[in-house]
This record gives structure tokens, C-alpha cells and sequence, in this order.
């Protein structure tokens, strides 16, 4: 079965939680039976989706506590209530306190889970599955440039230019968006002609918005990411860090020449 409408992200997702219709279930079926490696990372989707329902199934099969059943909550809507001064203050003091510990984890979570090295497992993991694809690698093809780039930039609500590497040997293929934990995200993906393709990300940084450029390697696949005026870029491919280094270095300078 084939398909004029590309297999995305959403739709992998979608497919794990069965909210395809008919025909798109098909059709991201038949896409998974001819790309193995995107059909383990989504058993892998699949299986993290069950864990979730059976950890929090015996919860869900509880019965409602006493408390919380519908009538005691009405009756104590209609009641007067009356709160003793120590009890006032030992809420108001629980609330700042947890309204500042929140703050702060939410601090904590963002640094660990959204920034260099968030974006850089995004890249490596958008590598994997766009990468060897030799059927639908990009959405949106390099003869629509400018379509793609005002798509993207529309989306991540910022001006997004693809780098130009044909002086390097690599000549532009195409992008497209995908999903990420942190947002949408743009992918650029590069070919020198003999095999050996590279992916871009890039996207918004809630945190880390100006940072130096650091090494990553994830199995396979090497790569740089850094960030700079909020925007994080991350240049990956199954290359040698020597190798990928000047082109991330080229992808910095066009990207601070551009803004």
C-alpha cells in the first residue's frame, strides 16, 4: 500500500494511542513493515504506553473515597465553613513554601530535561528514523526552499534559514517538522552524494538560550549542539566528530551572520 501524504511523527504517535481512522492505521502499517527501525522505536512506544496503564491500573479500580463522593461534596458547599487562625496560617505558609519549590523544580526539571542535551538526543533520535529513508527522507523537498523555511519559521515563531553546505560536499535535500517532548521542531537533512546523510534540528530553547558548542555521541551517531539567541541547533550523522566538527562550525557562522 502506498500513500502521497508522508508517515509523520504525530502519526506514529497516534497510531500507538489508536486514534487513526481506518485507512491512516493502514497505511502507517504498511510504512512500519518496510522500515524495521522506526517500527521498533514504536514497540518501544507501545510498550512504554502499557507499562503506564498497568502501573496506574490498580488506582484506577479503587473506589471513590467517601469524602470525595459527589453528595458530602455538595453538602459541604452548603455549609459554612470556619477555619481557625493556625490553620489559616499553616495553609498560607504550605502554599508559598510549595509555590517556591515548585518554582524551582520547575527550574531543575527544564535544566535536565530541555536543554544542550535534550536537544541533541531529539537530533540523534530524528536521525535514526529520517535518516534511512529512502522513500519520503524529507517532507517538504530543497526545490520548495522557501515554502519549507516559511513553514517552519511560522511554526517555531521564529526566522529559520536552512545553511547552505554545498561548499562542504553536502547539497541541501529538504526538511521537514517534527515532534519533539519541547515543541516542534524544524529538521534539515543534507546528502554528500555517496551515502552519508546529516540532520539538523533545530528549535526554541526554553532554557540554555546562549551556549557553547559541545560533542555528543548516541551509539552510532556523533554530533554538535549548542545554542544561541534562544534558538538551539544540533548537526548530527553516523560520521567521525573530526569530520562533523567544521560543518557545525560553518552551520554557526551562517546562523550569527543571518540574525
Amino acid at each position: 500500500m502506498t500513500t502521497d501524504r508522508p508517515i509523520s511523527e504525530d502519526d506514529l504517535h497516534a497510531y500507538v494511542d489508536k486514534a487513526l481512522d481506518t485507512a491512516r492505521h493502514a497505511e502507517v502499517e504498511a510504512y512500519l513493515e518496510h522500515h524495521p527501525e522506526v517500527a521498533r522505536r514504536v514497540r518501544g512506544f507501545a510498550s512504554q504506553r502499557e507499562g503506564l496503564r498497568e502501573a496506574f491500573a490498580p488506582i484506577a479500580q479503587e473506589p471513590v473515597p467517601p469524602e470525595l463522593s459527589l453528595a458530602r461534596l455538595i453538602d459541604a458547599r452548603r455549609r459554612p465553613v470556619t477555619v481557625s487562625w493556625r490553620w489559616a496560617t499553616a495553609a498560607i505558609l504550605l502554599l508559598a513554601l510549595s509555590g517556591v519549590g515548585g518554582w524551582f523544580g520547575h527550574g531543575m526539571v527544564e535544566r535536565t530535561g530541555g536543554g544542550i542535551a535534550a536537544l541533541a538526543r531529539e537530533a540523534s533520535d530524528s536521525y535514526e528514523v529520517f535518516a534511512a529513508d529512502h522513500v519520503h527522507p524529507v517532507e517538504v523537498k530543497a526545490a520548495d526552499r522557501a515554502e519549507l523555511l516559511s513553514w517552519v519559521s511560522g511554526r517555531l515563531q521564529h526566522p529559520i534559514t536552512a545553511p547552505d553546505l554545498a561548499a562542504s560536499g553536502y547539497r541541501f535535500m529538504g526538511g521537514r517538522l517534527v515532534v519533539t517532548p519541547h515543541g516542534p521542531a524544524a529538521l534539515f537533512m543534507y546528502d554528500d552524494d555517496r551515502g552519508t546523510r546529516l540532520v539538523m534540528l533545530v528549535r526554541p530553547m526554553a532554557v540554555e538560550k546562549n551556549s557553547a558548542m559541545s560533542q555528543h555521541v548516541n551509539g552510532r551517531v556523533a554530533g554538535f549542539a549548542w545554542s544561541q539567541n534562544g534558538i538551539g541547533y544540533s548537526l548530527v550523522g553516523a560520521a567521525a566528530p573530526e569530520l562533523l566538527h567544521p560543518l557545525a562550525d560553518e552551520i554557526r557562522r551562517q546562523a550569527m551572520k543571518d540574525t
